[in-house]
């Protein structure tokens, strides 16, 4: 039995590697950049199954606006060492160009040029991240959140490695010397061990939303069933040009883009 479980670690453990090298190169089988980007959501939905999913409208983002950010990494208990280094994030704004690298950059507007995007871990129905990890530490979810298993967290950072989104982070020093003011919602982490969005699963048992959604004051956010047609989400998908980060990779993203 031991050397089984030894076998299939490392047959794992050989797989993160490459999918940490050749992800973006098209290496791992079933990512290559030349794959066809499927739908976003199930061609056929099964009736009762979730997948949740994320909108967000960058023209209602008030740019300079960290309401979500500063609400998310509070109830999270999300360290802030205040150093790019030891920086633990769940979601961020970054420019335009940097949150979609392979969109085409040629005569934007300027304002375009200009405009901050949220960031945030994509929930991906093909997810690297799962491929990668030796433990099973991070998975998907049947509701398609890929969550964090903190105790099987080896450190090993093959799904950061893995993920083509930087939406990962690692704990190098122990998170909990620098939260300012703990939260009770959440548990800390510890040191060693990678973590990023949850979707606010946290939340989701509660019968709330996600604590961005909830506190964006211009409602630039919308979260949903992604395979339910009558849901807000679906709605608002299906009546705008919308965007997601790199499609071309196949992943299958769960977070949509205004533009």
């Amino acid at each position: 039995m031991m050397n089984e479980q030894r076998r299939e670690f490392i047959r794992k453990a050989g797989f993160g590697v490459l999918a940490g090298l050749g992800v973006a190169a098209g290496i791992v089988p079933g990512y290559s950049l030349e794959k066809t980007v499927l739908p976003a959501w199930d061609e056929k939905p099964v009736a009762g199954k979730i997948r949740w999913g994320m909108l967000i409208d960058t023209r209602k983002c008030k740019e300079g606006c960290q309401q979500c950010v500063a609400v998310c990494h509070h109830e999270h208990n999300v360290p802030d060492f205040g150093n790019r280094k030891d920086e633990v994030k769940w979601i961020w704004k970054s420019p335009y160009e940097k949150v979609f690298p392979t969109a085409t950059q040629q005569f934007k507007s300027k304002e375009l040029s200009e405009r901050s995007c949220l960031a945030l871990c994509n929930h991906c129905a093909e997810s690297p991240c799962t491929r990668a990890c030796p433990t099973e530490a991070t998975f998907k979810r049947w509701d398609g959140i890929v969550a964090m298993d903190y105790h099987r967290c080896i450190g090993c950072r093959f799904c950061m490695a893995a993920c083509p989104y930087g939406s990962r982070s690692f704990n190098w020093q122990d998170p909990r010397t620098a939260i300012k003011e703990a939260s009770t919602s959440y548990p800390t982490r510890e040191q060693g061990v990678v973590e990023k969005c949850n979707f606010c699963s946290d939340r989701l048992v509660k019968g709330l939303q996600p604590a961005c959604v909830e506190t964006c004051p211009e409602h630039a956010l919308t979260f949903g069933d992604l395979n339910d047609p009558k849901s807000d989400i679906r709605m608002l998908l299906e009546t705008n040009t919308t965007m997601q980060r790199k499609p071309e990779l196949g992943t299958k993203p769960s977070v949509f883009y205004i533009i």
